[in-house]
């Protein structure tokens, strides 16, 4: 009896977490089923569009219309620029924390989350101003700095929690042996912490990539990324729904394609010092 309703509660979940599934992945599903659509079958019913014919216009016109790699390298450049920029402050920071902590460290770190609750426009103004003012406007210098403050609580915390669970005693060990706190920190903290600095960095890359609101207003050619050339198809005269959903497609599908290959490096770094 018992096994019988194991075996069902295991079907149970396995059905709820395939529909969970499929609901989640529904946008994207129909955001690719609209690329293919002309204009006029984009808007029409759903069962509509599905019957209606397939094309590659959408694809088309967006290449012809803007430079995807251009945008694409923007992208990438701030992405990696502003994740390694975060790592290189995050990785003392999160050392300090855990294993030379303070009274205050505790403090430091919640204070450190509370500003991601922020609302982002309360600061939009004097942050503009000041890139006005230094010529950062516009930059991927700009973009790379502005987007490495705004998850740098994030990338801390969790460095700090995988540092935690690393042993202090290996590290006295090295001490012992005459490490230096930079050979410490470079030949024995950071192999430890690999799965949890890995996924620390997919998840930032991944953060960066998808940043709209920054992007849209402090950039307005030269540096534009992906999320820019998104915006790029929605005008007065209104929304054009095929090549939005092929730009869409295009500019997700990068980080779709490495979240995949790296998915596995990605929970294993998430669940990096939890209970097995």
């Amino acid at each position: 009896m018992a096994r019988s309703i194991t075996t069902k509660q295991k079907a149970i979940n396995t059905a709820v977490i395939w529909v969970l599934g499929l609901v989640m992945f529904f946008p994207i599903f129909w955001l690719i089923i609209l690329s293919f659509k002309t204009e006029s079958d984009a808007i029409m019913a759903p069962m509509e569009v599905l019957m209606s014919g397939w094309t590659m216009e959408s694809y088309d016109a967006v290449n012809r219309r803007s430079d995807y790699f251009k945008f694409f390298s923007n992208s990438v450049i701030i992405a990696l620029g502003s994740t390694f920029l975060g790592l290189l402050i995050a990785v003392p920071a999160a050392w300090a924390m855990a294993f030379v902590p303070g009274k205050r460290t505790k403090d430091i770190l919640l204070w450190m989350l509370s500003t991601k609750m922020l609302p982002p426009v309360g600061v939009l103004i004097p942050i503009y101003l000041l890139f006005r003012d230094t010529g950062l406007l516009d930059t991927r210098i700009g973009l790379v700095f502005v987007l490495m403050m705004i998850n740098l609580p994030i990338i801390v915390w969790m460095l700090y929690t995988y540092f935690k669970e690393i042993p202090v005693d290996i590290l006295e060990a090295a001490r012992m042996d005459g490490a230096s706190l930079g050979k410490e920190v470079l030949y024995v903290l950071t192999p430890m912490a690999l799965p949890g600095l890995a996924s620390t960095m997919l998840l930032n890359i991944i953060l960066a990539w998808n940043e709209a609101f920054w992007t849209l207003n402090l950039t307005s050619a030269k540096a534009a990324p992906l999320t820019a050339f998104i915006a790029s198809y929605s005008s007065p005269e209104g929304l054009f729904y095929a090549k939005l959903s092929a730009a869409s497609v295009m500019a997700i599908a990068p980080i779709l394609i490495m979240g995949w290959f790296s998915q596995k490096q990605l929970v294993r770094g998430l669940t990096f010092g939890a209970v097995k």
